[in-house]
């Protein structure tokens, strides 16, 4: 039976920019209350707070940290303060774990790369993009935030399958996201919490514009996609949404595509071929 998610609360990891602001802006429209992590300079202050503002709008509260969201320190600081915001509304609703930063050095010197990338640039993406995850995960529910009918989501890629130039350390953290997603939610399942990850098809963000390959891949994208377009972060909120409104958890451990169909058309005959 779907529910209403008003009055429930979310907490978004990498809440300031491309798909987690859209999940925010998204589930907030729901009568959802949002924490967000997010770790931005000053010069994203005022963004930032007309982001804050735009969510409050729909009548919801917003409470944001400027945080490190693979550091304990902050867990320590932002899961107390969601025992308190959440201790009459039944916990965290929603986890979503949106976080892109990471490494875009090549495994091998190459044309352009004087360096091939470090254990210490390996190793901070595969934390800050899967390991951190399972952390937040932990501490939720051992504070008793996450409770049954509870949901979480990760964002994952086609790059885990896919090849890209600058894009294997990447490539890599996605994929151990998608086995903590699978692990997490065996052992979730006893209390009735469901664990998925989403994949989002070819869509436009600071994140994917990052990626020096970027353009050709947005082009080959756009033409592959069946719907005629690209995906958009709006369109990964409407199923976050979607997939909230239950409290069952039989839907879990799987990678699940939000992509209009576009790596289906992308591995047959639709359009140009799309690998790289």
């Amino acid at each position: 039976m779907l529910k209403s998610l008003e009055g429930t609360w979310c907490l978004v990891l990498g809440v300031s920019s491309g798909i987690g602001r859209a999940i925010a802006l998204g589930l907030a429209r729901e009568g959802v209350n949002v924490a967000g992590v997010h770790f931005d300079t000053a010069s994203r202050d005022e963004e930032v707070a007309a982001l804050q503002e735009e969510i409050r709008s729909n009548g919801v509260q917003a409470h944001f940290y400027n945080a490190n969201a693979a550091r304990r320190a902050t867990r320590e600081q932002v899961v107390p303060d969601l025992a308190e915001l959440t201790a009459h509304t039944g916990g965290v609703h929603i986890l979503v774990h949106s976080l892109a930063f990471g490494t875009l050095v090549p495994f091998l010197p190459r044309e352009g790369w004087d360096r091939p990338v470090s254990s210490r640039q390996l190793e901070m993406t595969l934390d800050v993009m899967a390991n951190s995850l399972v952390y937040w995960t932990q501490d939720l529910v051992e504070a008793g935030l996450l409770r049954p009918g509870g949901k979480i989501f990760a964002l994952t890629s086609a790059g885990t399958s896919q090849a890209l130039p600058s894009y294997g350390s990447v490539s890599a953290a996605k994929s151990a996201l998608e086995s903590h997603v699978r692990q997490l939610a065996c052992e979730l399942a006893p209390q009735g919490i469901a664990v998925n990850a989403l994949r989002a098809g070819t869509t436009v963000t600071p994140a994917l514009q990052r990626i020096p390959e970027h353009a050709d891949y947005v082009a080959k994208a756009g033409q592959n996609n069946p719907h005629g377009r690209l995906t958009r972060p709006e369109d990964v909120a409407d199923a976050v949404a979607l997939l909230s409104r239950t409290d069952s958890s039989w839907i879990s451990g799987n990678t699940i595509g939000v992509d209009g169909a576009e790596l289906h058309a992308a591995a047959g005959a639709w359009g140009a071929p799309a690998s790289l």
